[in-house]
């Protein structure tokens, strides 16, 4: 499916949007969650609070700002696989893909210690969290023909969102994804003593 190119007025909303979600953080990360009014990020952005509201339904979502996307890329991964391919293999594949960078840009660290630091936030990824494995899981339930509320299915997308989590803080986070789905596809085996 071929995307079309966006228009002058939707790359300048993307734009706006991009510049608000930047100034938001960057204020976050500097002065703390509670200390920052939409006032201040509207100034920082040179714009309108009005205008922050066209863009974000509330402050929280201005932390989460690439979050929008995340249930349409799940569906996409699951339902665009390649001929051939298990949805185990591009759930994997979309991890890959998209969580790895994210995981070594240079202020995630940062960004992590602000959400656990902050009781609104923590809500809201927690929020975000369970709406994604509802729609991962009806994506799958979907592709595999059974209903939405399958035990399996929502298993599955259970702990293929939290393969991140699990993958944080290992030298290797591309061999941790590796070992998770491996554990996923194979089941649990014991670990070899050394």
């Amino acid at each position: 499916m071929t995307e079309l190119p966006l228009s002058r007025r939707e790359r300048k909303k993307a734009q706006t949007r991009q510049a608000i979600a930047d100034a938001a953080l960057d204020l976050f990360l500097d002065r703390g969650y509670d200390h920052v009014s939409i006032r201040d990020i509207a100034d920082a952005a040179d714009v309108s609070t009005a205008t922050i509201f066209k863009h974000f339904p509330g402050k929280e979502a201005l932390v989460f700002d690439q979050e929008e996307d995340v249930d349409a890329q799940l569906i996409a991964a699951v339902r665009r696989r390649v001929d051939g391919q298990s949805i185990l293999d591009a759930l994997r594949q979309h991890l890959i893909d998209t969580w790895l960078p994210l995981a070594a840009h240079p202020q995630r660290q940062d960004f992590d210690e602000l959400v656990q630091s902050t009781p609104a936030l923590r809500a809201y990824a927690e929020r975000m969290w369970a709406r994604h494995t509802d729609t991962l899981s009806a994506a799958i339930a979907d592709e595999l023909g059974v209903p939405h509320d399958d035990l399996a299915c929502r298993t599955l997308a259970r702990f293929v969102l939290n393969t991140p989590v699990l993958s944080q803080g290992q030298e290797d986070r591309r061999a941790a994804i590796d070992e998770v789905f491996g554990i996923l596809t194979h089941g649990w085996q014991p670990p070899s003593r050394p």
